[in-house]
């Protein structure tokens, strides 16, 4: 039985400014949910966000307020082994709240998946990979401060994927950036760009060729969310890859968007889609319908970061590898043992459950008093 459920803001600086077209982040607010289960088990979820409301319409505030005000109390009392029942209570009672509910499933499947000693991973049709390519995000916006970072992430063997965070600046400014990076790195490493919804679509145009035949691999939601006819012409003009991220908030969007080949890649994100196995049908859809995945992120610590890789590690094919380097972006870890990254990829944990361990002792230290 579903005892007890506690929500936690732990605010944890990041190790560098991280800049967005939408915001700049200093610090991350990391979400932390426990469900305390009757037979002893507790399990843990994640809901964090990106920039407070810049980005969405959930704020750490308000996934705290709704979880203990509106959605906690739904869960007291029932069965803890149901995990699907429980979320389906939730799903048909609670509207929106997508990070809100990716905490609580990821909670109660991390429990039962502690119940019956495997890895979460099993519970979700067993994985087919143990290790994740991750990639990089270069987001000072200062061009030679991004290629020492890019030049010391290939020297340490963590990263040959890297991502620059666009839009803030003039198209020309931010393609002459991105252009001096690719050429800086060569084929040493694989250069995507996030213009986070930034640019019209007469800008996309004009900034898209320069980079596809700059030898830019990917470019991720140039335009704005809803204008999903345009992401759809975008697609069809050019050859480099275009990946669908803000636009894509669970299996209805999917379906949507694969109607109207409206892109070639989806950015899987487990909170952005409102828990990981809706998650799983976004993925399921992209597959039938020809469209490659990528592993995207919402710089998640390692609760979210671990719970996305237990996801990833079933997808038979991740042409776009992952995103998954949230963790690495903190000054400060709330895990006993860290993630591993390694050889340029991420070891998806193997322990029962999401395989890793909260320090009590830090996460006291980081909550928000």
């Amino acid at each position: 039985m579903i005892q007890h459920i506690e929500t936690f803001l732990l605010d944890v600086p990041t190790v560098r400014p991280h800049k967005l077209s939408v915001a700049t982040m200093n610090v991350q607010t990391l979400v932390l949910v426990r469900v305390r289960c009757a037979d002893g088990i507790a399990g843990w979820g994640e809901a964090t966000t990106i920039g407070g409301l810049n980005y969405g319409e959930e704020s750490p505030e308000s996934v705290k307020v709704n979880i203990d005000t509106h959605i906690a109390p739904l869960l007291i009392g029932m069965e803890a082994s149901q995990p699907a029942k429980a979320m389906a209570k939730i799903r048909k009672i609670i509207q929106g709240n997508r990070f809100a509910k990716c905490a609580l499933e990821t909670a109660l499947l991390d429990a039962q998946a502690r119940r019956l000693n495997v890895p979460l991973s099993e519970l979700l049709g067993g994985r087919v990979r143990d290790t994740l390519p991750v990639a990089w995000t270069l987001a000072s916006g200062d061009t030679a401060k991004d290629i020492a970072e890019a030049e010391h992430m290939l020297d340490i063997r963590r990263h040959r994927i890297f991502k620059l965070k666009i839009g803030l600046r003039s198209v020309d400014d931010d393609v002459n950036h991105v252009l001096a990076i690719k050429r800086a790195l060569g084929d040493r490493a694989s250069v995507r760009v996030d213009v986070n919804q930034a640019w019209r679509e007469s800008d996309a145009v004009r900034g898209i060729a320069r980079l596809e035949a700059g030898g830019i691999d990917l470019i991720e939601q140039p335009v704005k969310a809803h204008s999903t006819a345009a992401l759809a012409r975008l697609k069809r003009r050019f050859d480099v890859a275009i990946m669908a991220d803000e636009a894509l908030h669970g299996p209805d969007d999917a379906m949507a968007l694969a109607r109207i080949d409206a892109a070639g890649v989806y950015a899987v994100k487990i909170a952005q889609s409102g828990g990981l196995m809706p998650a799983l049908e976004v993925a399921t859809i992209a597959q039938r319908a020809g469209i490659g995945l990528y592993g995207g992120t919402m710089l998640e610590g390692g609760i979210g970061t671990a719970a996305t890789a237990h996801v990833c590690a079933t997808f038979a094919d991740l042409a776009w590898d992952t995103e998954l380097f949230g963790p690495l972006l903190l000054t400060q870890e709330v895990l006993r043992e860290p993630l591993v990254y390694r050889d340029f990829e991420l070891q998806v944990p193997t322990g029962p459950g999401l395989g890793v361990e909260i320090d009590t002792d830090k996460l006291r230290d980081l909550q928000r008093k």
